[in-house]
C-alpha cells in the first residue's frame, strides 16, 4: 500500500508548493517503528515522502526491485522533480539540508551520493578496511526514458548511465549498532545468496568484529532526532531452508 506526504511550504511561491523538488522514497515493514523519525530527520531536506507499507505481505521476502517500481510511478505521479530513495534505519547528516538544495537545482542525469557510515553506536562509525570506503549513491532527477538495474539484490537504486557526484556528506546507518542485528544480516545475506553470486565477499564480514576502528560523530556533522536504540532485531524470523533463487530485502551489505 502507497503511503504519501506532500510537506506544506508556506513561504515558497506557488508554483513550487504544488510540485515537491525532492521525494523521498522508502518501504517498510518490520521497521515500521522508525519511520516517524526518519520522517523527522528528512523534513528540513525533501518535500515529501511516497512510502510502500509491505506489512500486509505474505511472503518472507518481498521483491525490492518491484517496490521501487511502484515508488518511483507513484513520485512521478506527484510530478517530483528529484527523488531520494532511503530506507527507516537510515538518518542523514543534518548538514544536507544546506548543501543539497544547490546540488539539485539542474535536472541532469546525474545521481548525488554519499559517505555511508555504519555506525556501532549512536555517535561512533566504523572506518576500518572497507568499512570507511562504503558510499550511497541515492538521490537523482526523475527524467524521461530512465531505465533501472533488476537485480534481486544490491541493484543500484538510481537509473542506468548516470554520471555518479558524491558529496562530503555522511548517511548514518543505524540497523549494525546492535551486535544480534549484525548477526542477523550476515545469516540474512547467506540465506538469500549462499553462491555468493551478488556480492563476492560474501557476508560473514558484517558480523566480524576483529581489528574496528571507530570515529566519533563530530557535533557539527550529527543528525537529528538523537536515536536510542531498542536492541530489537527490525527483521522478521529468518527460515532455515536455505534460498535457491534469491527474492530480496531492504537491507543492503555493500
Amino acid at each position: 500500500m502507497i503511503v504519501r506526504e506532500h510537506f506544506t511550504r508556506s513561504w515558497l511561491p506557488g508554483r513550487w508548493r504544488s510540485r515537491p523538488r525532492i521525494l523521498a522514497l522508502f518501504s517498510f515493514r518490520y521497521d515500521a517503528h522508525l519511520v516517524p523519525d526518519l520522517i523527522e530527520n528528512l523534513r528540513p531536506l525533501v518535500d515529501g515522502y511516497v512510502a510502500w507499507d509491505d506489512r500486509a505481505a505474505t511472503d518472507t521476502f518481498s521483491s525490492e526491485p518491484r517496490r521501487r517500481r511502484k515508488l518511483i510511478r507513484a513520485a512521478r505521479n506527484m510530478r517530483a522533480r528529484w527523488v531520494m530513495f532511503i530506507d527507516p534505519d537510515e538518518r542523514i547528516e543534518s548538514a544536507a539540508a544546506d548543501i543539497l538544495p544547490d546540488m539539485t537545482r539542474d535536472d541532469k542525469p546525474m545521481v548525488i551520493g554519499f559517505h555511508f557510515r555504519e555506525l556501532y553506536t549512536p555517535d561512533s562509525y566504523r572506518v576500518d578496511g572497507l568499512w570507511g570506503k562504503k558510499v550511497r549513491y541515492n538521490l537523482f532527477p526523475l527524467l524521461d526514458g530512465q531505465k533501472f538495474r533488476k537485480e534481486a539484490l544490491h541493484a543500484p537504486a538510481y537509473p542506468i548511465g548516470y554520471r555518479r557526484r558524491m558529496t562530503d556528506l555522511n548517511l548514518y546507518h543505524l540497523k549494525m549498532i546492535a551486535p544480534q542485528r549484525r548477526a542477523a544480516r550476515r545469516d540474512l545475506y547467506k540465506l538469500l545468496d549462499p553462491e555468493k553470486a551478488y556480492q563476492d565477499i560474501g557476508y560473514d564480514y558484517l558480523a566480524d568484529d576483529a581489528g574496528a576502528e571507530f570515529a566519533t560523530i563530530p557535533p557539527e556533522r550529527g543528525y537529528l532526532p538523537a536515536h536510542r536504540d531498542d536492541d530489537g532485531l527490525w527483521m522478521g524470523d529468518i527460515p532455515a531452508t536455505p534460498a535457491t533463487e534469491p527474492q530480496s530485502s531492504r537491507d543492503r551489505a555493500r
